[in-house]
């Protein structure tokens, strides 16, 4: 169903796009040949790792096939939009009309071209974002305070060991007091992932580096991935708590698991247990990999919860419908009940859909600020 679902916007293009070509047939068959080998990157992700999220190429293969990927869906989507701008003016002037040509050729220059930007955009190592966050309670010591947030890395044979060290050494320059990284660092095994991991030693800041699992550590063995975290000097929170203290005040820092963990015999997200025996009248501030449950929190009195997963929506347009499927919590600040949500667009992304148009990458400092009184 996956493979299927992903070959669907060749196949409109074979028919619409390569097929009225006014081309030899040799030359038609041979182009529909090369896109349809071409959509089946994630059927050769699979066969190199056994998951069609870790394509165990080398990094330029990879990028290869995110453009050609890239292009043939953004060929399908325009080829539709002229489909239909076609078919209104035939109804319009009860006439029949057909596409020219250099219409075709128009629109599969400008798909390659914006296939090739957006996984330039994607691979980039990301610019800072600055982001100020009022939190009512704030105890003053903490007015100016910094966090870094990191999510939705995806350490893998596209964002390999060399990318990794760089958003390392920029990370560290920001002089931040706190790291979060919530969840989806990598996409592959230990044991493939092992180097490419490893600069992540590297983070630090004064009151440390802290991980939540995203749904793709439950594909690739969770407990073996949060020890190996956990090595490299990060402070897992699944379901816990932790209390970050500056003289003599302090906040709650709680983490909980994503919402897929019980599909491979994990607990799920438990909000309760993270927050059980922590002081009362505390500002929280929650890391949650996936924003679909943010009003959830926002009910059990969180003043800020960190999420990413939706990687911003890749694409402007392209971002209503991963909204959709996330609660309508896409990219940016969402005011939930009495809870502000941030929905971080993401450090990387999977790479087995690595295109950025619109919604670009960031390592995203931010600082806490206190909220006027009322």
């Amino acid at each position: 169903m996956f493979h299927l679902m992903f070959s669907m916007p060749c196949l409109y293009a074979i028919v619409r796009f390569i097929w009225p070509m006014p081309w030899s047939l040799s030359a038609r068959i041979v182009a529909a040949l090369l896109l349809l080998l071409a959509s089946q990157y994630h059927l050769y992700s699979r066969f190199s790792s056994g998951s069609v999220f870790s394509p165990e190429f080398p990094r330029v293969v990879v990028m290869l096939f995110n453009w050609a990927f890239g292009a043939i869906l953004l060929i399908a989507v325009l080829q539709i939009i002229v489909d239909l701008g076609t078919l209104l003016t035939m109804l319009i002037r009860r006439q029949w009309l057909t596409i020219p040509p250099s219409l075709r050729y128009g629109l599969g220059t400008v798909a390659l071209i914006l296939a090739a930007i957006g996984v330039n955009q994607a691979v980039r190592v990301p610019p800072v974002k600055d982001i100020e966050v009022a939190i009512r309670d704030l105890p003053p010591q903490f007015d100016g305070y910094k966090i870094l947030q990191l999510t939705d890395m995806h350490i893998s044979r596209l964002f390999d060991e060399p990318w990794t060290r760089a958003v390392v050494q920029d990370s560290n320059k920001l002089g931040v007091d706190l790291m979060v990284v919530t969840g989806d660092l990598i996409d592959g095994s230990v044991h493939n992932r092992t180097r490419d991991v490893a600069p992540l030693r590297e983070l630090h800041a004064p009151d440390g580096v802290y991980v939540i699992p995203g749904n793709h550590e439950y594909f690739f063995d969770n407990t073996a991935w949060m020890q190996h975290f956990v090595s490299l000097g990060m402070i897992p929170l699944a379901n816990s708590h932790t209390l970050i203290k500056r003289d003599g005040a302090e906040f709650v820092l709680a983490g909980v698991t994503d919402v897929t963990a019980p599909r491979t015999g994990f607990p799920p997200p438990d909000l309760k247990q993270a927050l059980s025996g922590a002081p009362k009248d505390m500002p929280i501030i929650l890391l949650d990999h996936q924003p679909r449950n943010a009003r959830l929190s926002a009910d059990q009195g969180v003043a800020l919860q960190l999420s990413g997963h939706t990687h911003g929506g890749m694409i402007r347009l392209l971002d209503q419908v991963i909204a959709n499927a996330n609660e309508g919590f896409v990219s940016g600040f969402y005011q939930v009940g009495g809870m502000q949500l941030y929905v971080n667009n993401g450090t990387a992304l999977w790479p087995g859909f690595a295109l950025r148009l619109g919604r670009p990458s960031e390592l995203t400092r931010i600082t806490l600020r206190r909220a006027a009184s009322n």
